[in-house]
């Protein structure tokens, strides 16, 4: 007999909708995640009321609402959780609006799992979606809807949780958003490894080519086309260059309109409300880890809080990654997925896969939300194959934070409440300096180009071999020739530190 204070997941959900399908309705980020919250109630097969049943809604933020300089155009909810609860007649004593980062949602399952496994919460709903699509193609049209609701009522909202971004200097030199920081990590990881710019983005085609394949077959995914990895490595117009070295094809896709939702419950509740036991999945193991800033990291190209998770995760159930036959990584950038699959000593073509959605270039970057498809997704799996596991990792910031879950059909002694872990942070950090300098030597960089003309940005370690960072000269011929070539690395650059503060990097004359 499975007590009765043990979590699980009793239905999962999914809604899409794409401007070019028929019956295309042009939906609000609420009515999206309401649906899929109304997918995972059917889900569910419950015979009692579900939805009166569930008493704590958390809600992932939409982009729109997830940095302080966003905006929504067309008007947002007061209260998101409450909002999607109206839509299925829920009316949860406890709403919950959680911080900005992929991490969430597969955190979320471990927070709220070990809320039920100590008596504070019965059946709790985790729930997202975006309609950036959507917006877009309003805009166009000229339309303007208004989607501004009003529901007041308790709120526990967690705030944007993004201090990772805030880091001064970090924006100063450029690093305003996220695809700047992967780029960053990304190059430093083909520096490690040697290669030219040229090899490095066929192994990213060759990472991702099999994702578009599943990407493909999934009716929920934003762009379902198989492509080669060629095509997905090769620079073209319409396949152009937005952060050396990635290109358009191989980023997180945010261009969606997709809701995603998940339902944890005790088995005493589950029963209770006539869920049969077939459709209940156990949650094996939640681990939450929190990476240093991205300029403090000894090595850019490694994300040392994603092993750790990984790890502990997989240690607390005594499975190593042979014993996994599902596997979902965040995939918003390549390395995003290298770096843990090198760690677990997966390999890229493994033919288990490494998706089960599509991946975020394919399926869609489902904002914050993308892991509540992934947690569906593998629900759906090991529902199917009963006894086989599944893993879905989940990574928000520039690998900021990093939470890992594994689940099965089989039972999940939650009886210690111990499977859902918070992991330490790193204590080993580089010596970090914004004091003025004289050289820098280049550890990795990254290439755009903006509406303000082309912009470099490096970091790497100064005279005191403490790390640093800048922008190089693209005015200067011999210093925009070397960012431009991809071979930066190792040399030694003459700084000129700004009125403003910012440090302009040279070759030397």
């Amino acid at each position: 007999m499975i007590a009765d204070n043990t979590p699980v997941i009793i239905g999962v959900g999914q809604y899409s909708e794409r401007p070019q399908d028929e019956g295309y309705q042009a939906l609000s980020h609420m009515d999206l995640a309401g649906n899929a919250l109304q997918a995972a109630i059917d889900d569910a097969g419950a015979t009692g009321n579900l939805p009166a049943a569930i008493d704590t809604i958390c809600a992932i933020r939409q982009f729109e609402i997830s940095y302080p300089e966003a905006s929504a155009p067309f008007g947002c909810s007061d209260n998101p959780p409450r909002s999607i609860g109206k839509r299925v007649g829920a009316r949860p004593k406890r709403a919950i609006l959680e911080v900005a980062g992929g991490q969430g949602s597969q955190k979320m399952v471990g927070e709220l799992a070990s809320e039920i496994a100590q008596g504070r919460c019965g059946v709790a709903a985790i729930v997202g979606s975006e309609a950036i699509s959507t917006v877009r193609r309003l805009f166009e049209s000229g339309d303007r809807p208004d989607w501004s609701e009003t529901v007041g009522g308790q709120l526990e909202d967690r705030g944007y949780g993004m201090d990772w971004t805030l880091d001064h200097w970090y924006k100063a030199h450029g690093g305003r958003k996220p695809i700047e920081g992967y780029a960053l990590a990304e190059n430093a990881r083909r520096a490690r490894l040697g290669l030219s710019l040229e090899e490095y983005r066929l192994k990213v085609g060759e990472l991702f080519e099999p994702f578009t394949w599943v990407a493909a077959n999934n009716p929920h995914a934003a762009a379902p086309v198989e492509r080669s990895a060629q095509e997905l490595a090769t620079v073209t117009q319409r396949n152009r260059i937005v952060a050396e070295p990635y290109t358009r094809m191989t980023v997180a896709r945010d261009q969606v309109n997709q809701g995603a939702a998940v339902i944890i419950s005790s088995a005493g509740k589950a029963r209770e409300l006539g869920v049969p036991e077939e459709n209940w999945v156990h949650i094996h193991a939640v681990s939450f880890a929190t990476e240093l800033n991205v300029i403090e990291r000894p090595d850019f190209g490694r994300s040392d809080a994603a092993g750790r998770s990984l790890d502990i995760a997989l240690g607390r159930i005594a499975k190593f990654a042979d014993d996994i036959k599902y596997f979902d990584f965040y995939s918003c950038f390549a390395v995003a997925v290298f770096g843990p699959i090198e760690h677990l000593a997966i390999a890229p073509d493994d033919p288990r896969g490494l998706t089960l959605t599509g991946g975020l270039p394919f399926f869609g970057g489902a904002g914050n939300n993308f892991s509540t498809h992934a947690i569906a997704e593998a629900v759906t799996r090991v529902r199917e194959d009963r006894g086989e596991y599944a893993l879905v990792s989940a990574n928000g910031g520039v690998m900021s934070y990093y939470a890992t879950g594994l689940y099965s059909t089989e039972p999940a002694d939650w009886s210690d409440d111990d499977r859902y872990l918070v992991v330490p942070n790193s204590q080993y950090k580089a010596i970090v300096s914004n004091s003025p300098f004289k050289t820098a030597t280049v550890e990795t960089y990254t290439f755009l180009s903006t509406s303000k003309g082309n912009r470099a940005i490096f970091f790497g370690r100064n005279e005191r071999a403490e790390r640093v960072m800048g922008n190089g000269d693209m005015d200067h011929a011999p210093t925009r020739a070397l960012f431009e070539s991809g071979e930066p690395f190792g040399v030694q650059l003459e700084i000129e530190r700004k009125d403003s503060g910012l440090n302009l990097g040279r070759v030397a004359s």
